[in-house]
């Protein structure tokens, strides 16, 4: 009898093999099935560790070019302390614990911890605000909270019995994670782990309504993502080095399982403000072989001298929005490396993608990744063709990586289920094309959602927040582009009765959304007009996106934030 050790490596192993093969990773690669599986105990210490104990599992750049290794034994040992600390404090099987990390090694022995203890993990960026930081403790109904010292001050008017710990200064009130390191280093679990018990919560953005909350099992994400292990390109004892901050659904995606599913050295550059000669700089000096970055970081590193710093890396990947082609030329004139784009959602691994000995085609996000089958259908008639909705079929057996669905307070979220599962797929809300020759370009969301820096931004909340000010009746958002940050949040205001448009007004509205809403959703321009609307009276923001996208200049009347530096 097989152990899931074995099991998940034969896996690993096939799509390691195929690596060049497309067709033939298509055609043969099967989805491991489990009933137990435990990724930190079955997977991480199991495997990994005992077969490479003093291999490199964790790298941390830091700002000032210092620089510090854990191996896979090290992150085993520190991972048993944190479990056997956290199960003394009363985290147990199925307690959730939001996690507010930066990237330090704190994140990953404590991620470990979790999973080890059969617990379910909540992870957030440590940007949220107080309003956002009681909604997930409130409806994820969390029973405990890890948090860097400078965030727990937020939660102090956020009732609930959870635990606190605090990472870095002592906080009053707030167990020290420091205490973690005098306790056993051996950890027993109370039990086997079943595969489709919860093991993580994500917080995603939504278009009409509070984030959507995710819910993924113990085989979902740690399983799933052996085929962003295969897109990717990560082979066993490679450096891999993602950009994306954690909290965010790819922070797990290629900061944490893909690579460890691969035996590869997880690399970080925690950095307090992007400097592009810099990351350069560390892709040489860490050694790094495969390299992730969305494309709001590719236009900016092509901005340099890329043929002046060569590093040593074999392959690039980008997710999180299409990828501009003129990047990916640069990047190949420079280092001789096409760069590959990849497709897929919180709620899923990578679904479609460039994997590595492929032809890619510019614009394309590629073809379907080996245990996934795509369809396109029709938003309006529902037949499957060439144009329409990218949705999952789900009639030959539902992929790994797929998430357990959509959850609330209360338990499962009927409705939302039924709509992204309706008709035998899951629907992904995002619309594309495919040519002949299968390969499938993005075409647009179907719905309002859209991406700022490489962050999902709902419309809702910022306009829930607008509407707050005294002046404002009605606010739409929508993404006005930029060349940097390919798009900004754009607010359209209708003032109240009595409210006159001026400049000090456009920045006494745009000073109020900064200091109530997380920095990633700053409001950057805004721009007073009656908003279009429906005969029912919903605001049409497809008239507005498109206002954006048909005005090259600067328009009368918009106000920027810029304006106001001073």
């Amino acid at each position: 009898m097989t152990t899931p050790t074995e099991t998940f490596r034969a896996a690993r192993d096939f799509l390691l093999e195929h690596r060049d093969d497309y067709d033939g990773a298509r055609a043969g690669f099967a989805w491991p099935h489990f009933d137990q599986f435990n990724f930190a105990l079955d997977w991480f210490d199991a495997g990994l560790t005992a077969e490479h104990p003093d291999a490199v599992a964790l790298r941390i750049v830091e700002q000032d070019g210092s620089r510090v290794d854990y191996t896979f034994a090290d992150v085993t040992h520190r991972s048993n302390q944190v479990a056997n600390w956290l199960r003394s404090l009363g985290v147990a099987r199925g307690t959730r614990v939001l996690a507010l990390l930066g990237n330090q090694v704190e994140l990953w022995v404590t991620t470990l911890a979790v999973i080890k203890l059969g617990a379910v993990v909540i992870p957030a960026t440590t940007l949220l605000t107080e309003s956002d930081l009681r909604d997930r403790i409130e409806r994820a109904h969390a029973g405990a909270v890890v948090a860097r010292s400078e965030v727990a001050p937020r939660f102090a008017d956020i009732p609930g019995d959870y635990v606190r710990v605090t990472v870095g200064e002592d906080v009053a009130g707030w167990r020290n994670f420091t205490e973690s390191a005098s306790v056993s280093d051996v950890f027993t679990p109370d039990g086997p782990t079943d595969a489709q018990d919860p093991l993580l919560v994500y917080f995603t953005s939504g278009t009409t309504s509070l984030p959507k909350m995710v819910e993924h099992t113990h085989v979902s994400y740690p399983v799933g993502h052996l085929t962003t292990m295969y897109w990717i390109g990560i082979q066993p004892g490679d450096v891999h080095l993602n950009i994306s901050s954690p909290g965010w659904a790819k922070h797990a995606w290629s900061s944490f399982f893909a690579p460890w599913i691969a035996g590869a050295t997880i690399c970080v550059y925690n950095y307090s403000r992007f400097d592009a000669p810099a990351m350069l700089n560390v892709l040489t000096d860490a050694r790094v072989t495969t390299f992730c970055a969305p494309p709001t970081v590719w236009r900016m590193l092509i901005q340099q001298d890329l043929a002046a710093t060569r590093p040593g890396v074999r392959e690039l990947a980008s997710a999180g929005e299409p990828l501009n082609p003129e990047v990916i030329e640069s990047v190949q004139r420079a280092w001789g490396i096409t760069i590959r784009d990849g497709f897929g959602q919180t709620e899923t691994t990578v679904q479609i993608g460039n994997p590595p000995g492929q032809a890619v085609r510019p614009g394309s996000m590629g073809r379907p990744i080996p245990g996934y089958t795509i369809e396109l259908v029709d938003p309006i008639t529902g037949e499957v063709g060439d144009d329409g909705e990218v949705c999952v079929a789900l009639a030959q057996g539902r992929p790994v990586g797929l998430m357990a669905g959509y959850r609330q307070a209360s338990g499962d979220d009927p409705e939302r289920n039924a709509a992204a599962f309706a008709g035998g797929r899951y629907h992904t809300g995002d619309i594309a094309h495919r040519d002949e020759d299968g390969y499938i370009t993005y075409v647009g969301r179907a719905d309002d959602v859209f991406k700022a820096s490489d962050y999902r931004i709902s419309p809702f909340e910022l306009e829930s927040v607008l509407i707050e000010h005294p002046a404002v009746a009605e606010a739409a958002v929508v993404p006005a582009p930029d060349p940097v940050r390919l798009a900004v949040p754009k607010a359209y205001v209708s003032l109240v009765a009595g409210y006159e448009p001026s400049a000090e007004l456009a920045r006494d509205i745009l000073a109020y959304a900064r200091d109530h809403l997380a920095g990633y959703k700053r409001i950057r321009r805004l721009e007073f007009a009656e908003l279009p609307k429906t005969i029912s009276g919903k605001i049409r923001r497809v008239d507005l996106r498109n206002r954006e996208k048909e005005t090259a200049e600067r328009p009368d009347g918009e106000y920027r934030e810029e304006d106001f530096a001073s």
